[in-house]
């Protein structure tokens, strides 16, 4: 009766309306999967609350789900051994003697989220570990520490070539993914101009809306006094243990891509199993700290085994917001068929070929902001698309990547979104907060980025259409200036 319709939607609108409205985002997401299941029960109440939990053991069991579950407890682990053992401490005290102003400690900030681009869960919680502490000091906002992470995290991972995303994308497409992907970074605008709309932030230090209530409420708080603290750690026992697991992430993806059975590099890379890559690399990363720390006595056996649970508690509240959001993901999009709805839309409508990749940037905008994927909406849209257009046909490019950058912009925005999740959780800020100071940003940036796909569906060049978005975008964020002046 409700699937495939515009219902479909309707608990995902719950769930985010009351996150905005009442800032508790358990209640609101659990509210969104109550009014989901009793929609696909034809509000038969027992039925639904059978929905409910069968749904979220499915969810959790399902598509690398709890793989990444054991890769967030274990890099919590890490995170806790990191700072625990004065690791963190030595970084900063190298910091401050290196950085003397917020706008560098800012520019590190976002350096560090441009490097660790193989896969955004692993990008938002190491960043926010090892520059937390640091921006605290500079009395920098948790929300503006959350915005650059996240803005760093998919917006960077969608255009590296070696990154989970890459993989993920490459399988979504037919024929050789691996190509088409790369043919579809020069005309992902909204990754692009995310990150020029960071390093514009950062060197102009503009604050909107809740940025700015955000920033002025940081400048109150009394300087954290973490510098030039004694400490027996060494700066390489922080940048060692990244590296390990930057090093150890690509080789495992690798390995579970079939690599070392002779599948070649390019291939192994678009067939692994990031999830548990992921967790074999976390592992052998704690197991490296092990050697590291322990026989040095950066801290005792004893200090390293009571930070086993305390990792797993920090991400206790991450682990509990990603299962509901999981749950309701699956009841809008699996139980009630929304990607049919949109899908059934898009096939319709009839639109010009010439405004197709526009239409699609909305619309896969606002399928990641209701459901709160972007994978998801890749493997709805895409072959929406590869449906239309020959594989060597520049537009079926055009689209992909309109498709990529609308599913990255509503996956940004998104209160249930679970990469707009761990950037809070890495960022250690309050969730909701992070949502309504980073949403500014992200609408001028979505503005620009669908002029520049209307120039893109008329003219199919690339060179015009990132100018135009560029141009775009220049002159949206001067209007709101002088707006917000005012």
């Amino acid at each position: 009766m409700f699937e495939s319709t515009i219902w479909a939607l309707l608990p995902a609108f719950i769930a985010i309306v009351l996150a905005l409205k009442t800032k508790e985002v358990y209640l609101s997401l659990f509210f969104g999967i109550i009014s989901g299941a009793l929609l696909i029960s034809e509000f038969n109440l027992l039925m639904a609350t059978e929905i409910i939990f069968d749904t979220m053991i499915q969810s959790i069991r399902s598509d690398g789900s709890i793989g990444i579950l054991i890769f967030l407890i274990l890099l919590g682990i890490i995170v806790c051994l990191i700072s625990k053992s004065g690791a963190s401490i030595a970084y900063a005290n190298w910091v401050q003697k290196k950085l003397k102003t917020k706008r560098s400690v800012l520019g590190a900030t976002f350096a560090l989220g441009t490097i660790i681009f193989i896969d955004d869960y692993f990008n938002c919680l190491t960043v926010g570990s090892v520059m937390k502490d640091i921006t605290d000091s500079y009395n920098i906002s948790r929300a503006k520490l959350a915005y650059i992470i996240d803005s760093t995290a998919a917006p960077i991972c969608i255009i590296a070539p070696i990154s989970s995303w890459a993989a993920a994308v490459s399988g979504y497409t037919s024929g050789d993914g691996f190509t088409l992907f790369l043919m579809t970074i020069p005309f992902n605008l909204y990754a692009l101009l995310t990150i020029i709309m960071v390093i514009y932030v950062i060197v102009k230090d503009k604050n909107y809306g809740v940025m700015e209530e955000s920033e002025k409420k940081a400048q109150l708080i009394k300087p954290s006094t973490i510098q030039y603290e004694e400490t027996k750690a060494k700066i390489y026992d922080l940048l060692l243990p990244i590296l390990f697991l930057i090093v150890s992430s690509v080789v495992t993806m690798l390995y579970t891509g079939g690599f070392f059975d002779g599948v070649d590099f390019v291939s192994a890379f678009a067939a692994c199993d990031a999830p548990t890559a992921l967790v074999l690399a976390s592992f052998y990363t704690l197991c490296f700290i092990f050697v590291l720390y322990i026989p040095r006595k950066i801290i005792s056996y004893k200090t390293f085994a009571e930070n086993i649970p305390e990792g797993f508690k920090t991400m206790v509240p991450a682990i509990c917001i990603l299962a509901l959001a999981w749950t309701l993901g699956s009841i809008v999009s699996e139980g009630l068929n929304a990607g049919v709805f949109v899908s059934n839309f898009m096939m319709q409508a009839n639109i010009p070929y010439t405004i197709l990749p526009a239409t699609l940037f909305v619309c896969a905008m606002l399928l990641a902001f209701s459901t709160g994927t972007s994978w998801g909406t890749f493997g709805i849209l895409i072959p929406i698309a590869t449906s239309i257009f020959l594989e060597t046909d520049i537009m079926l490019v055009i689209c992909i990547a309109s498709i990529l950058a609308g599913a990255v912009c509503g996956d940004h925005i998104s209160p249930i979104s679970d990469t707009t999740i761990m950037a809070s959780a890495g960022a250690q800020c309050d969730h909701i907060e992070h949502v309504e100071s980073q949403l500014p940003y992200a609408l001028l940036v979505a503005a620009a980025s669908f002029i520049g796909f209307i120039v893109a569906g008329f003219t199919l060049n690339v060179y015009l259409t990132f100018a135009s978005a560029l141009l775009s975008l220049v002159i949206i964020v001067s209007i709101y200036n002088k707006i917000n002046c005012k």
